[in-house]
């Protein structure tokens, strides 16, 4: 069990600078955040921190800017949201995360206000882990904090290189919650679970797969991924994506009576051609591919979902849900998890398109167990990876 912010009494944070690495990469558009649940999801460690007399500096990325000032991936419409989010807190800005205009920053800062520093991927020393750059870093500060789960799997300065120089590391309290729900879902969830898996790609999941799939009643499996196993079985899938290099481990998994795949799909001859999508049951023909589960095959997976008892994981899409008209099984399976929860599941939804998909339906966080911030990260720490960023915090005597 690692250290985490409730284990410190609460003058320990009184007067001192603390870095918290959060996780604001955020879908922006037209200058403004479109999705704040990850800006939301930090604000009660924010809250705690600064509630506590301590000085908060935020460090996050957002986007791929490769390493060089690019200002449609700056953090300044995320600082705009977090004042509207947090109304009565001195919350400030610095236009940089390291050299002098951070230093000036940070002198300046007063027990209980707030600084949301420059995205770190503006420097190339992030994601390279520099020495430099993580010494200018952790100069900031005197505690650090990781309430980034998501990036936790990745071995940046922000997450493991800065920490390691900093005496102090702790657990941020979504961070804490992530770790709780995901240890219980890898080593002993409660009885039956049911696992759902979709999303593009089994190269993303095999380790959680292979973990997970042992310990659950029910496997279904939706998405682009479900076309890999079809093919497995000698069903023809058209021109959907499938992974070649899983199709002998597929054949091996599907073989048993405890994997769902889909019997029904929405499909067409490219994501684009909305005026030919057709339900197709069993083989998809040539020339089509499966763009969502069909109606048959949500039907099947909401009566198997929604029982409300043991444990429900979900990681994927059913569907490009983005588009209106192959978002139907993946909404659909968002509404039959929240009525699991609300019979008495513990229902738990990882990865950033997944929880993304479920936020979208119009539902709440308050109407599932845990929405993870993590995407890979989840699935790796499922897997039974190490992952760095939880690895260098303090455990627990």
């Amino acid at each position: 069990m690692k250290l985490s912010l409730t284990d410190q009494p609460d003058e320990f944070y009184r007067g001192k600078t603390v870095l918290v690495r959060v996780d604001f990469n955020v879908p922006i558009r037209d200058g403004n955040v479109e999705d704040d649940y990850r800006i939301r999801s930090s604000i009660p460690t924010i809250e705690y921190l600064s509630s506590r007399g301590a000085k908060v500096i935020l460090a996050s990325h957002l986007g791929r800017p490769g390493g060089r000032r690019d200002l449609k991936a700056s953090l300044k419409p995320v600082f705009e949201r977090l004042k509207d989010l947090m109304l009565g807190r001195n919350i400030r800005w610095v236009d940089d995360c390291v050299g002098p205009e951070a230093d000036a920053a940070k002198k300046n800062l007063r027990p209980g206000e707030i600084l949301l520093l420059e995205n770190l991927r503006f420097h190339p020393g992030e994601e390279e882990n520099d020495e430099e750059f993580s010494r200018s870093l952790s100069s900031l500060a005197e505690i650090y904090v990781n309430e980034a789960f998501s990036a936790s799997h990745r071995k940046h300065s922000s997450t493991y290189g800065a920490p390691t120089l900093i005496e102090h590391r702790l657990a941020g309290l979504q961070l804490k919650k992530e770790l709780k729900y995901l240890t219980k879902i890898r080593d002993e969830p409660d009885e039956p679970f049911i696992l759902i898996v979709g999303g593009l790609k089994i190269y993303d999941k095999i380790d959680a797969l292979k973990r997970l799939i042992g310990k659950a009643e029910k496997v279904l499996i939706g998405g682009c991924i479900a076309y890999t196993f079809l093919a497995s079985k000698g069903v023809f899938t058209g021109d959907s994506l499938v992974e070649r290099d899983f199709l002998d481990w597929a054949g091996k998994i599907s073989s048993q009576e405890k994997i769902v795949l889909p019997e029904d799909h929405l499909a067409t001859s490219t994501v684009k051609d909305l005026k030919d999508v057709k339900v197709v049951r069993g083989s998809i023909p040539a020339g089509m591919s499966g763009f969502d589960i069909g109606p048959s095959t949500l039907q099947t997976f909401t009566s198997i979902v929604s029982s409300g008892s043991g444990t429900v994981f979900w990681n994927g899409p059913m569907g490009v849900f983005e588009v209106r008209e192959f978002a139907g099984g993946t909404l659909g399976l968002a509404y039959s998890i929240a009525l699991a929860y609300f019979r008495g599941a513990s229902t738990v939804i990882g990865g950033g398109d997944t929880v993304s998909a479920f936020l979208k339906t119009g539902l709440r966080e308050t109407e599932v167990s845990h929405l993870s911030t993590g995407g890979g990260a989840s699935l790796e720490y499922i897997g039974g990876k190490t992952l760095p960023g939880i690895d260098i915090l303090k455990d627990r005597l």
